[in-house]
């Protein structure tokens, strides 16, 4: 017997978003997997910058932009317009979910800043996404790397003896997104039992000093703020890159037991009762000699072999490997890393929760710049519906 596909869990919920680049994007685009009807508000002619965010390039933008746009609909508005302004506004009144990251002072000039929209719409949960807050830190333009400086987060990135260095993808920006897409769904949830909306503000160096967990515990614990320690661990030994014949060895041995093991592998178990490596504490404090025993053994193998050894006896160990190394590892593991959302789009990393009974399907392609702009107004134009815009069809 045929059974009918599961309701995805945000289907019927309207999301306006005002928001571009990435930080407010990429939270949105996890509503929109989730079954949310996303409105993307973008310029007249040029669109979200990321549009033009370059090389590489797809058939219908950047591969920038289509990684945080998917299965929403682009309108495109001028706010400076007062027809457009309007339908902007009736946008905001009729989403259960707005989500903005303007200047400070800029909605307000046009009346689509929090307090004005929840006059209109007191059930709106209305998501702002800032820098540094709308306090002391409004006027300071919130840049990922600017944020991953001034926040700390370069200050323990990188070798001891060098340079501080930025992560390798815009993180903060990814970080925020999450922490947005968390507060969003805890104030939809309050609704229900309220009514009420909510303002949820998030901004990227909460968000950034937030994730630094660890490291920001040991800083309020000494008062001493950590340093770069290249990819050893502050706390835990062997937990880094160690040398082997052909390369470098990604070894992350997190207790005493596996300690043991690995020496035995190596044919070294007189390492395990060594004083100065036979406890995880002794390790640290040893650390610098505990590599040099322990790559003087590595180097008489490669790491592909080393790595077969250390795997076979639950130590964990692996090669230092590239995106495409990650995707296929996934891949490898029946993890379905990658999903297709249109005939000539690119694949896209899928959604990265699976959920028993509510999967995540239906993915679409990320609009071209104003394709539903025609649904849209027509929407907004008319009385109000029940139901959001239906999905415009070829």
């Amino acid at each position: 017997m045929p059974v009918d596909p599961p309701e995805a869990p945000l289907h019927g919920l309207v999301v306006a978003d005002f928001s571009r680049v990435l930080a407010g994007p990429l939270a949105s685009v996890m509503l929109a997997d989730l079954g949310a009807t996303v409105i993307k508000v973008e310029r007249p002619g040029s669109g979200d910058d990321t549009r033009a965010w370059g090389p590489p390039w797809t058939d219908g933008s950047s591969s920038y932009f289509e990684c945080a746009n998917r299965s929403k609909r682009s309108v495109t508005l001028d706010l400076s317009d007062p027809e457009d302004l309007r339908l902007a506004r009736t946008l905001a009144e009729r989403a259960d979910v707005l989500v903005e990251n303007f200047k400070d002072g800029a909605l307000a000039a046009r009346g689509l800043d929090y307090d004005s929209v929840r006059r209109a719409n007191p059930g709106v949960v209305y998501c702002s996404v800032t820098g540094f807050g709308r306090h002391g830190g409004a006027a300071l333009a919130g840049y990922d790397f600017l944020v991953q400086a001034l926040g700390g987060l370069m200050s323990i990135t990188g070798d001891p003896g060098g340079d501080p260095q930025k992560v390798g993808v815009a993180l903060v920006d990814v970080l925020t997104a999450k922490d947005a897409t968390i507060g969003i769904l805890a104030a939809l949830r309050a609704r229900e039992q309220s009514g009420r909306g909510q303002r949820v503000e998030v901004n990227l160096l909460s968000s950034l000093l937030g994730s630094l967990a660890n490291q920001a515990s040991a800083y309020l614990t000494t008062g001493r703020a950590p340093g770069r320690m290249g990819n050893a661990h502050p706390s835990i030994a062997p937990y880094e890159t160690l040398r082997c014949a052909d390369g470098l060895l990604a070894m992350a041995c997190g207790n005493d037991g596996q300690f043991r093991r690995l020496t035995e592998v190596l044919g070294a178990p007189e390492l395990a009762d060594d004083e100065r490596f036979a406890v995880n504490p002794a390790r640290v404090r040893n650390r610098h000699a505990l590599v040099r025993a322990l790559e003087e053994h590595l180097a008489r193998d490669t790491v592909e072999t080393w790595i077969g050894r250390f795997t076979a006896v639950g130590v964990p160990a692996g090669r230092v490997g590239t995106v495409a190394d990650g995707i296929a590892l996934a891949e490898s593991l029946g993890l379905e890393p990658t999903v297709r959302v249109g005939p000539s789009s690119p694949p896209q990393i899928r959604h990265p929760v699976t959920y028993s009974a509510t999967p995540v399907t239906g993915y679409r392609p990320p609009p071209r710049l104003g394709e539903h702009s025609d649904d849209v107004r027509r929407w907004l134009t008319g009385p109000e519906p029940t139901e959001p815009p239906e999905e415009k069809t070829a």
